[in-house]
């Protein structure tokens, strides 16, 4: 890969999803062409991409026709093939290399790297059997999460074990052969998710610390800043700095921690841009997919600015009806639409960002205009 990409020149893409889409329009904006590989035809990324291989992920020809029309190449997901990232990897083409797909694809290697640089994870064991699991609960104990290793977001793949009674429901769910990480649930005060982007020679720069609200285990609102004393916000940092120098991270990543007794625990990391950092498309000078495309391309990475407040919400196929039939009355919101052809119930379709001077003058806005909050 030649060392500074400029425009007009392709930038590849594994994954057609919306952070792809995001990716893209951030990529076009300065002045570059894009290539995206992904099996569906008609990918939130393909409706904005210059070429389109529709392909599977693990499709070794249609990788290495992504390297060949490609100067550069990243992922929108981590559920890249790590064969072919290996060989993209050893073409000079991916700056982001395979080591944090590799680890963020195994939730036992995430844990331990996270181990190995000093940071606190919650207690966590790894099992195989329903006998494992019974005995690893007798010294995690109540209440713990059983999950799958690899697969799984949104909630999927895991049991939440609140008392004896609920091993039941774990007999079923574990598969012959399979691995698993059971791990003690903490009992945290906030979620908080660290967006930065490291450049090809080390430079870091951080988005405000975001805190983050699910229901029913999706992310349903991001909002800065979040609502921590300046030594967690700090911890949170240095957390993301020590895994981004131990893993040689390029481009933007992503840290999710658990904050208890001002403490943080490391929860996830997303090797990629992340639904948590959206916001930074309207409240900050550049977008965390810029500021991506900028490392990835060699480009020096902007210092980061933002407004005072901001407030993102997922918009799920269930919320799509109503807050189309309301767009012409809502106001003082900005609206990003994926582009996805079918609105499942649970589906991330879209979202919303409202920006301002402070997080109460947003929700009181918010509240005058009936923006739905679902």
């Amino acid at each position: 890969m030649a060392d500074r990409l400029i425009p007009g020149e392709t930038i590849g893409i594994l994954g057609g999803g919306q952070l792809g889409r995001m990716m893209a329009v951030a990529a076009k904006h300065m002045g570059y062409r894009v290539a995206v590989l992904d099996p569906k035809p008609d990918c939130p990324c393909t409706q904005v991409a210059d070429y389109h291989i529709e392909a599977a992920y693990d499709d070794l020809e249609a990788a290495r026709n992504l390297e060949n029309i490609s100067d550069v190449i990243t992922y929108e997901f981590e559920n890249v093939d790590l064969n072919v990232a290996d060989m993209l990897e050893k073409a000079g083409k991916l700056p982001q290399g395979a080591l944090p797909l590799e680890i963020t694809q195994n939730r036992q290697k995430e844990k331990q790297i996270a181990v190995e640089t000093g940071l606190n994870v919650p207690n966590y064991e790894i099992v195989q059997t329903f006998d494992q699991v019974k005995t690893a609960i007798q010294s995690i104990g109540y209440p713990a999460i059983l999950k799958t290793i690899t697969g799984g977001y949104d909630g999927k793949g895991q049991v939440k074990l609140n008392k004896e009674e609920d091993l039941a429901e774990v007999e079923s769910f574990i598969a012959p052969d399979s691995t698993y990480i059971i791990e003690a649930f903490i009992d945290f005060q906030k979620e908080v998710s660290v967006v930065f982007t490291r450049s090809q020679t080390g430079e870091i720069t951080y988005f405000p610390v975001a805190e983050n609200t699910h229901n029913n285990q999706i992310l349903h609102r991001t909002q800065i800043p979040a609502a921590i004393n300046d030594n967690v916000a700090a911890q949170a940092k240095a957390a993301a700095k020590l895994l981004a120098e131990h893993l040689q991270v390029v481009g933007t990543f992503t840290v999710e921690l658990f904050v208890k007794d001002d403490q943080v625990y490391v929860n996830e990391m997303a090797p990629r841009p992340h639904n948590s950092g959206h916001y930074t498309i309207e409240a900050c000078n550049v977008s965390q997919f810029e500021q991506h495309v900028r490392a990835i391309c060699g480009l020096p990475l902007l210092k980061v600015q933002s407004f005072p407040a901001a407030v993102m919400l997922n918009i799920l196929g269930k919320h799509r009806e109503e807050l189309f039939q309301n767009l012409a009355r809502i106001q003082d919101f900005h609206l990003h639409d994926y582009g996805k052809e079918e609105a499942r119930p649970e589906r991330k379709m879209g979202h919303i960002t409202i920006i301002g001077t402070s997080l109460d003058e947003i929700f009181q806005r918010m509240e005058e205009n009936q923006l739905p909050t679902w």
